[in-house]
């Protein structure tokens, strides 16, 4: 089954950016939100340079405004007459060792990351149930699998939480046309992480997001990408010892 019409949020950059365009390529039909409209305008010339033929609309989105969620969702429905996938992809990074005087950004990464996460999950699901049927998925992180410190302890926690949610959707809705997954990237290099100077196994936006789409449209419960090396080393992070979760973060 091909999902035409493709719902993407924080799509005006990093991974949300580059899906839109992978996607745009293929001929899917875009529903594109993000904070920053300027950026918005300057994707949607571009996928329509890039493939006249299909249809892009934008819409500027908070995360962190639920009601804002749920209009921008129906308003995109509306638009497009139906709502086929949808990626809950806004996210951020902030964040630093907890008790360390970070707690505002350590706040702000477990807003956007879960609570404005599970806000469009309840809105793309209501869609979809209304539908009977659809396809949700949700951008968690390979960090989900482990607590880490530093920056990523918040971070860690919001996306384990994330998974969490995901799976509960999935076992819900189970035996039913709408499907649930849970996509796990490793270290992708993108706008969230650019500072981030070494980190094992770093690939580019592209090819992350390339495997992040050939993951999504085996529409399987959870997928951890790009597959080399992580489809076996989530694994192995599972049952690692902390000191050496440690040396990682």
């Amino acid at each position: 089954m091909t999902r035409r019409n493709i719902l993407i949020t924080g799509a005006s950059s990093g991974l949300g950016y580059t899906m839109a365009m992978l996607y745009a390529k293929q001929g899917r039909n875009l529903a594109l939100c993000a904070r920053r409209m300027e950026r918005l305008e300057a994707l949607k010339a571009k996928l329509l340079e890039q493939n006249p033929d299909i249809q892009v609309e934008i819409y500027l989105l908070d995360v962190n405004d639920h009601d804002r969620v749920f209009e921008v969702f129906n308003q995109a429905k509306q638009d497009f007459g139906c709502i086929d996938r949808v990626i809950v992809n806004a996210g951020m990074g902030k964040g630093a060792s907890v008790g360390t005087g970070y707690f505002s950004a350590n706040l702000q990464t477990a807003q956007t990351n879960f609570v404005a996460a599970l806000a469009q999950c309840e809105a793309a699901m209501a869609i979809f149930r209304e539908q009977k049927a659809g396809h949700l998925v949700t951008i968690s992180s390979i960090s989900a699998v482990r607590g880490f410190r530093r920056a990523l302890t918040v971070y860690a926690a919001t996306k384990a939480g994330l998974t969490a949610l995901t799976e509960g959707i999935r076992i819900d809705v189970m035996n039913t046309p709408i499907k649930v997954s849970c996509i796990h990237p490793g270290f992708i290099k993108s706008e969230i992480n650019e500072k981030v100077e070494k980190v094992p196994f770093m690939v580019d936006t592209e090819t992350g997001c390339k495997a992040i789409i050939n993951a999504i449209e085996k529409e399987q419960a959870n997928a951890y990408v790009p597959s080399w090396p992580w489809a076996i080393l989530h694994r192995v992070l599972r049952i690692a010892p902390d000191s050496w979760i440690r040396k990682m973060s």
